[in-house]
Order: C-alpha cells, then structure tokens, then sequence
C-alpha cells in the first residue's frame, strides 16, 4: 500500500498537481509516508483535553463514575481504528500508552509519578499495544470463522508444512 502511494503522489507531482502533506480519513490522519505520528498526536492532544477535564472535577465523582468517563471521553478515542498503528514505531505507540496510564492514575487517585501497569491491572484495562494486538486477533478470528467476503477470507492464508512435525496439526497462519 506503501509503494502505491508513492507512485501515486510522484505521478501527481510530475503533472503540477499539488500534494497534501496529510489528510483526515474516517477520523484518521493519513500523512505521506503512513507514519502516523500526526494521527498520533492529535489522538493524545484530544484525550490529554479530556483528562484534565475529568482531573478537575475528579473529587466529586466515585471511582465508577470516573471509570466511565475515561472510558467513553479517553479510551474510545485511543480504541477508534488503532489497528491501523500496527508495527509503527514504539515511539508512536508510547503516546498513547502515556494517556492511558494518565487516565488510569486520575481514575484511581494515584499520584503523578506512581507507577502505572498496576492501576491498569486494577482497572481491568490492556496496555496499548496488547489492545491493538488483540482487537486483530478477534478481527482475524471474525474473518476466518464467519462468512466475510472472499477477498477478506483469501488475504490471511493457513500457513502449510512441507515436513511432518508436532506443531504441524496445529493450525497456523501465514504472514503476507
């Protein structure tokens, strides 16, 4: 998908067509090298707005409440299309794993500079990369189990063994 793009964007530019450096699709910013860095940023300057609301009025909520309220303002927004951040860079993704131990330490009271990985045991939440991790794992699951389009069934194939070994009973699939 990549290299269409860039094939695309160096026709565009032979013939005088001007280029966006980015651009906003279904609520996610595409740049021109599919970084997503900018996409990124505004998901973690949004939440960061969202948190220091909920953080003000944090003293008048219970813990329920609060968990809500991260949830629905903070952790739907991180959710929405993060598969497509698959095997960017950590960086990328340590972003957004910020804004959601920050949302964890403000749902539970924590402070600041306590550590963060067991509050989101407590909430019951996944770190980032194990939430995109999973969500294409159920997308598969979904995709291999359930009548989907034929172009969606083809493009995850069942991985084959040319040898007989244990693990070959075991169904495994093979990475484009």
């Amino acid at each position: 998908m990549c290299r269409r793009l860039v094939c695309i964007i160096s026709i565009c530019r032979r013939c005088g067509l001007p280029v966006a450096e980015d651009m906003k699709v279904l609520g996610v910013v595409l740049d021109r090298r599919l970084t997503f860095h900018k996409h990124v940023s505004t998901v973690a300057r949004s939440c960061n707005y969202h948190a220091q609301d909920i953080r003000h009025i944090r003293h008048l909520l219970t813990t329920e409440l609060a968990q809500t309220l991260a949830c629905s303002l903070i952790l739907s927004r991180i959710d929405y299309c993060n598969a497509v951040i698959h095997g960017t860079s950590t960086g990328t993704i340590q972003k957004l794993q910020r804004v959601e131990y920050s949302a964890a330490r403000i749902v539970l009271q924590a402070s600041r500079r306590s550590h963060a990985k067991p509050l989101l045991h407590q909430l019951h939440w996944l770190p980032v990369q194990q939430w995109i991790t999973y969500k294409l794992a159920v997308l598969t699951y979904k995709v291999r189990s359930t009548p989907t389009p034929v172009y969606l069934h083809n493009r995850i194939a069942e991985r084959a063994c040319s040898r007989t070994l244990h693990s070959s009973a075991i169904p495994m699939l093979d990475q484009p």
